[in-house]
């Protein structure tokens, strides 16, 4: 399964972004690509269980949890654990699901495409962001 839309094109059009599996780490890449993203001026929420704030922002249990729909929820997540982040996604109404480099899960794609949702896989939204300036 290919990706459902142009990655760069989803990034243009975006305006609020869930980054899910967000380390409080400064040298994982999920705290680099938050804190890109929220530089780059994107309404950014995270979300991990286990922190309860990261770049100074409130972190979210999950996606659902958040104050309002969002149209990228990015996920750093084991490709066996993003099912369960689509289904959460799916309920908060996201409007696409982006799973990071090296991450690929064609179940969790084909549920999320089912229902409505843009998806994209093995894609970086920090490199793609990179290619629109």
């Amino acid at each position: 399964m290919k990706n459902s839309v142009d990655p760069v094109e989803l990034m243009q059009s975006a305006e609020s972004i869930a980054v899910v599996g967000v380390s409080a780490r400064s040298d994982r890449p999920s705290y680099e690509v938050a804190e890109y993203l929220i530089e780059a001026g994107y309404e950014v929420y995270l979300v991990n269980p286990r922190e309860t704030e990261i770049l100074g922002k409130k972190v979210y249990d999950r996606v659902q949890d958040l104050p309002k729909p969002v149209d990228i929820v990015d996920i750093f997540r084991k490709p066996a654990d993003v099912l369960t982040v689509v289904e959460d996604a799916i309920e908060a109404s996201a409007g696409a699901i982006w799973m990071q480099l090296e991450i690929v899960n064609q179940e969790a794609a084909r549920l999320a495409q089912a229902a409505g949702l843009d998806v994209i896989m093995d894609r970086c939204t920090k490199i793609e962001h990179r290619k629109i300036s």
